[in-house]
């Protein structure tokens, strides 16, 4: 999908320049997986020589090119920094709390988004910064994804896509801009 392509690439390099990240192989899987499946939907798409697809629009918007790649790696590795201060932060039960809703199958992908949206705010609040409130709300999203999928590894596809979808859905503005 053309409009979490952004979100997907930052939080892809995010989770992979975080230190202790403890799920990298699965993570190379999981960006793997991502690519055939990006692949096979847009078999029409030019192929570049370096590998990547070229930055046609799809869904009214432009494709990522290759310089956004690198604006975006260079954004997730400061994001990543900033996370690892936020990291310390976060209580175990918080985390613990989410894994429970991510692990129970009878919560929808919505419900999951709105409990997380909920403790992203919460963290929001108690963690001191002087920061930009968009800019800390995915940090901590994008720390918290981490968080859970280091407790449980086995989450990492739900985890990773349902913030995705709530980047896309809170900060889509906020990212566009920061790119």
């Amino acid at each position: 999908n053309g409009s979490l392509q952004m979100e997907h690439a930052l939080l892809f390099t995010f989770l992979e320049a975080s230190s202790d990240c403890q799920f990298r192989d699965q993570l190379q899987s999981l960006q793997n997986q991502q690519a055939a499946l990006c692949c096979h939907a847009n078999d029409d798409d030019e192929l570049q020589t370096d590998g990547n697809r070229s930055g046609h629009f799809q869904n009214g918007e432009l494709g990522l090119a290759p310089t956004n790649e690198d604006v975006i790696r260079i954004i997730a590795a400061q994001l990543a920094e900033i996370g690892d201060q936020f990291d310390k932060e976060i209580q175990g039960r918080v985390v613990n709390n989410l894994v429970q809703h991510f692990l129970n199958e009878n919560l929808s992908r919505e419900e999951i988004i709105l409990h997380m949206s909920s403790v992203v705010r919460e963290l929001t609040r108690s963690i001191p910064s002087d920061m930009e409130q968009e800019k800390a709300m995915l940090v901590l999203a994008m720390v918290l994804t981490k968080k859970i999928v280091n407790t449980v590894p086995s989450l990492l596809h739900r985890v990773f896509n349902t913030t995705l979808n709530y980047m896309n859905q809170q900060l889509h503005n906020y990212i566009v801009e920061m790119v």
